[in-house]
């Protein structure tokens, strides 16, 4: 039994997070665990791989609930297959294109953005472009 599963501690090292965040992500249904028995938590050495999934996606910006959205068509005990993987990678592809093209857009139009926060500047690149929001009256209007 013990070659197909790890200690919390064990996942924790190998993934690099704390105790605590594993145990959060099991209270979110992120992650299963089993009781050994001495009545301690081990995880299947596939969770790896799914902890591995859910910190690429957190650094990329996708909110947990979108992430457990997605993970919850996959098997909770069970290593999933290279077709499960592929259609995650298919329900986030058209989210992330959008964060990079927005990211992107921030990056290359910040320069020219003065910082004042009115969003009312008729040469704003980031929000207002050709003054769009001047038809709405005076003031910010995204704020």
């Amino acid at each position: 039994m013990t070659d197909h599963f790890l200690s919390i501690g064990d996942v924790a090292r190998r993934s690099g997070l704390p105790v605590s965040t594993l145990h959060f992500y099991e209270r979110k249904g992120l992650i299963a665990s089993e009781r050994n028995a001495a009545n301690h938590r081990v995880y299947r050495r596939e969770i790896l791989r799914r902890v591995s999934v859910i910190k690429v996606a957190q650094r990329a910006g996708i909110p947990l609930a979108k992430i457990a959205d997605a993970l919850s068509s996959l098997p909770l005990m069970a290593a999933p297959d290279i077709d499960a993987w592929a259609e995650i990678s298919e329900i986030w592809h058209d989210d992330l294109t959008h964060r990079i093209n927005l990211l992107t857009a921030l990056r290359d139009k910040m320069g020219k953005c003065i910082g004042c926060g009115c969003l009312s500047v008729k040469t704003c690149p980031l929000y207002n472009e050709n003054d769009h929001l001047a038809e709405e009256g005076p003031g910010a209007r995204l704020l």
